[in-house]
Order: C-alpha cells, then sequence, then structure tokens
C-alpha cells in the first residue's frame, strides 16, 4: 500500500515537473530563480502552492488573493482565445464566464452565511482552480452541461421573455427621462431670456426716470 502511494507521488510529481519545464512566463520566472539559488523548479513551485494555501486559510487579504487567482490566469487566457483562430477555446472560456457569474450571483445572495464556513476562500479557490483546470474532469464543464444548461434550455423562452420586457422598460425610462432633459433645458432656457428682458427692461425705465 505504501509502495503504490508512493508510487502514485512520484508520478504526479514527474507529471508537474514536465508541466514545469514548458515554454512561458511563469516557468521563464522559475527558471532564474533555480538558477540563482540552487533549488529546482519543482520544489520552488511546491513551496510557492504551500505559501499560497497557507496565505487564503489565515492570511489577510484572502480574499483578494482568491478573486485574483479566479480572474487574472482565465481574463488572459480569454484574451488569447479572442485572439486565435481557433473558436474551440472560445467557447472553453465562455463556459467558464459563465459558471464564475452564476457562482458569483449565488455568492452574493449567501453571503452572510459563507462568512461561517472556516477556510471558505481556500475552498473557493480550490473550486475556481478546478474550473479552468485543462482536463476531461474540468469543473466548468461539469457544472454547466450538467445543471446550469439544462436549467436555461427549460426556462429559455421565460428568460428571453423577461429579458425584453425589461429592455423595454429601460428604453422607456431613458426615453422619459431624455424628454425630461430636454423640457428641463427648454424652461431653463425660456427663465433665462425672460430675467435677462426684465433686466432690459428694467434698465431702460431707470435710464428713462434719470433723463426726465
Amino acid at each position: 500500500m505504501a509502495s503504490a502511494v508512493q508510487q502514485n507521488v512520484e508520478n504526479w510529481k514527474a507529471k508537474l515537473d514536465k508541466v514545469l519545464h514548458e515554454k512561458n512566463g511563469f516557468t521563464d520566472l522559475l527558471e532564474k530563480v533555480e538558477q540563482k539559488t540552487g533549488v529546482r523548479r519543482l520544489y520552488l513551485a511546491i513551496g510557492l502552492f504551500a505559501l499560497v494555501v497557507l496565505y487564503l486559510m489565515v492570511g489577510y487579504g484572502a480574499q483578494f488573493l482568491c478573486n485574483f487567482i479566479g480572474f487574472i490566469y482565465p481574463a488572459y487566457t480569454s484574451f488569447k482565445a479572442v485572439e486565435s483562430t481557433n473558436k474551440d477555446d472560445d467557447t472553453v472560456w465562455l463556459i467558464y464566464w459563465v459558471v464564475y457569474s452564476f457562482f458569483a450571483l449565488l455568492e452574493f445572495f449567501t453571503d452572510i452565511f459563507l462568512f461561517w464556513i472556516p477556510f471558505y476562500w481556500l475552498l473557493k479557490c480550490i473550486f475556481l482552480v478546478w474550473c479552468m483546470a485543462p482536463t476531461s474532469y474540468n469543473g466548468s464543464q461539469i457544472i454547466y452541461y450538467r445543471f446550469i444548461r439544462p436549467f436555461i434550455l427549460r426556462y429559455e423562452k421565460k428568460i428571453d421573455s423577461a429579458v425584453d420586457r425589461a429592455s423595454e422598460a429601460a428604453r422607456e425610462v431613458f426615453g422619459l427621462a431624455f424628454r425630461a432633459t430636454q423640457n428641463a433645458g427648454e424652461v431653463a432656457k425660456d427663465m433665462a431670456n425672460d430675467a435677462a428682458a426684465d433686466a432690459l427692461k428694467k434698465q431702460y425705465l431707470d435710464n428713462s426716470a434719470k433723463t426726465d
């Protein structure tokens, strides 16, 4: 049993070490640190991971770090997906942002309860990493196709109808506001003209009285 566990750990370390030797900005930085310190990048990455986990558990500003991790990498890869000619990656990251939006909406309404969950920001970060993981068991794909997509398809017509009504109501409100602004401007202009006319009339009468 122990040898099997050790073998799995060694296989995991070998896969991680292979990923850390791929060319990208993060691995280039690890390479520079590795050359200066003499510490393998594998152990540097594991140490950084442990530090992030510890900070998410007890650090000040863990909420910011969690949201930063859940946003910055997907945002950058979404940019690269938009700029690429392959549209399959566009779908992958659109699904991630759909799940991210649903989770953010759920989090907004349950925030008062989530506050009491121990190590919530660590758990949320793990969830977001799972949702963006480039694997066959990607979390956003599972959640979207098992829960969100069936729900949306079931109520799609009602949602579209509600969106259309809301858009129409918004257009009416903006139209009323625009017309009210125009009317207010015309009233102000008329008042300014009347005030100017009264001032000229008063000045004329004053001058006439002085002449007499």
